[in-house]
């Protein structure tokens, strides 16, 4: 049976669905965007919208009670595959801040995301 993950620590859902779902040996989050929880804004540049995103990811794991390291794939959405180098670079830091492996990953160029965010990332986790 699969459980609703909801934490105050994450953007709450601007839509129809929830921030992540629990089924025990896997979890799920839902695309995350750099809302900031605490203000509902968004930071300007690739850099803190990426760490903004990933902050999220780690808020909602955490409800969990995962981490990084129970990350083993990411789906990344960017409005611009020019901003790929600079998200790798932090990307590889959260991870390596963890010392947690690299999952597997796709990412992937789309036209646009919700509130004109720049990247949005969706994660699957495992116990």
């Amino acid at each position: 049976m699969a459980t609703m993950i909801n934490t105050d620590k994450a953007p709450a859902a601007i839509g129809p669905y929830v921030q992540g779902m629990d089924l025990g040996n896997l979890v799920f989050t839902s695309g995350q965007i750099p809302l900031d929880p605490k203000t509902g804004e968004m930071p300007e540049d690739i850099t803190e919208q990426t760490k903004q995103v990933l902050s999220n990811i780690k808020a909602i794991l955490a409800a969990a009670g995962l981490s990084p390291k129970s990350i083993i794939k990411t789906t990344v959405f960017l409005v611009d595959l020019n901003d790929f180098n600079t998200v790798n670079t932090i990307y590889e830091q959260f991870f390596n801040d963890d010392d947690a492996p690299f999952p597997a990953r796709s990412c992937i160029q789309v036209a646009a995301l919700p509130r004109n965010a720049k990247i949005e990332i969706e994660v699957i986790a495992a116990r």
